[in-house]
């Protein structure tokens, strides 16, 4: 259970920090105040009246009631990265006392502790099994 939160909470934070990154641009097309057309990736599709203004005919230029509203969603452009020479001397000390005991958790340990070391086992005086009729099979 524990290794799959671990995972889980590492994709979420890669997730995070490419998300942040990441910049968007959205078009959107008007005409009159009328909503027309919203892109992400491409361009948007513009309404007849661009299409009436390109005709080769000479006619009066009348203003357009379409318009293209552009917003940028700009995302994060510098990381921040620390190094160790950023860091305090307090916070160095910190940090290698933390590397030391936690590299100390996965060694094992070198000798054993014997609990009956001095334990003397009893004389048999009759084999009980051998007296009882106890045999395993």
């Amino acid at each position: 259970m524990k290794a799959i939160l671990h995972k889980i909470s590492a994709v979420v934070l890669t997730l995070l920090v490419v998300f942040s990154t990441v910049s968007l641009t959205v078009e959107k097309h008007f005409c009159g105040s009328t909503l027309i057309d919203v892109s992400l990736f491409s361009t948007t599709t513009k309404c007849g009246d661009d299409a009436m203004t390109k005709s080769s005919q000479p006619t009066l230029k009348k203003m357009s009631c379409c318009k293209d509203v552009v917003e940028v969603i700009s995302g994060q452009d510098e990381l921040d990265s620390k190094s160790l020479e950023d860091l305090t001397s307090v916070q160095k000390n910190l940090l290698s006392a933390f590397v030391f005991s936690y590299e100390r958790l996965f060694k094992p340990r070198s000798t054993k502790t014997l609990a009956y070391k001095d334990y003397q086992v009893p004389i048999l005086v009759y084999d009980i099994a051998l007296l009882d009729q106890v045999f395993l099979i």
